[in-house]
């Protein structure tokens, strides 16, 4: 919580040092950011029903960070599942203490899953930045780290079921955009509530539909090597 606090409140204030835009900073653009990936024919598929919309809309179109962040959900599940870096990663989440015994060192492995995941969220972050938005703006992420972490817990720290999540999570999102100015009955939906839909719908979610999602036992847990 103290790193989320620090880093949300650094980059602003170094924004603001550096650039003098109020902690934003110039908007990117040409070859500065990330373009759209379009694939071949994707004009000429269009008329075809059904399979041109899927080709030239929901595969098309899209940079190579989006692409990156779907070929590491099945490379996520071969790591962790079908290599031994993987059956030891998983372990020091459970029993530290019996991967210690085997001389593997908990420390270490633990290290490398950190590095991994702030690579991770840095592909994250750089999305953001340098692709959706093309520039830096304060707070700019609203929570959504705390959604992938929702997410984690809903798909049950498997990599499929998380990454499931994250699609309706953001589907969730996209709907709360597509429903802004919607109206019942006359009255006009306050934009406030559409916009914290998908967060209401998170909570509902994870406390109602998802069961006992249990953590490995070990998480967040120091480890301390025992001295003979």
């Amino acid at each position: 919580m103290a790193v989320n606090i620090l880093a949300a409140g650094l980059t602003v204030t170094l924004g603001r040092y550096w650039f003098q835009q109020g902690g934003q900073t110039p908007a990117l653009d040409g070859d500065a950011r990330f373009a759209p990936i379009h694939f071949p024919f994707e004009q000429d598929w269009l008329h075809i029903p059904v399979i041109g919309d899927l080709y030239s809309e929901l595969l098309s179109g899209h940079t190579v960070l989006e692409y990156i962040a779907f070929i590491m959900v099945p490379l996520a599940w071969w790591v962790l599942y079908r290599t031994r870096f993987g059956l030891r990663l998983r372990a020091v989440g459970e029993a530290p203490a019996a991967v210690d015994t085997a001389g593997i060192s908990v420390i270490r492995l633990r290290y490398s899953a950190l590095i991994i995941c702030g690579i991770l969220g840095g592909l994250g972050g750089a999305y953001l930045s340098l692709a959706q938005t093309a520039q830096f703006i304060p707070n700019m992420s609203a929570g959504k780290g705390y959604m992938a972490l929702a997410a984690l817990v809903f798909g049950k720290w498997k990599p499929w079921q998380a990454m499931s999540a994250c699609l309706l999570f953001g589907f969730l999102d996209a709907l709360a955009v597509r429903l802004q100015g919607l109206q019942i009955a006359g009255h006009a939906i306050p934009v406030q509530l559409i916009e914290a839909m998908p967060y209401l719908l998170t909570v509902f979610l994870l406390a109602g539909f998802i069961g006992k999602a249990v953590a490995p036992k070990a998480l967040g847990m120091a480890y301390v090597k025992e001295r003979e």
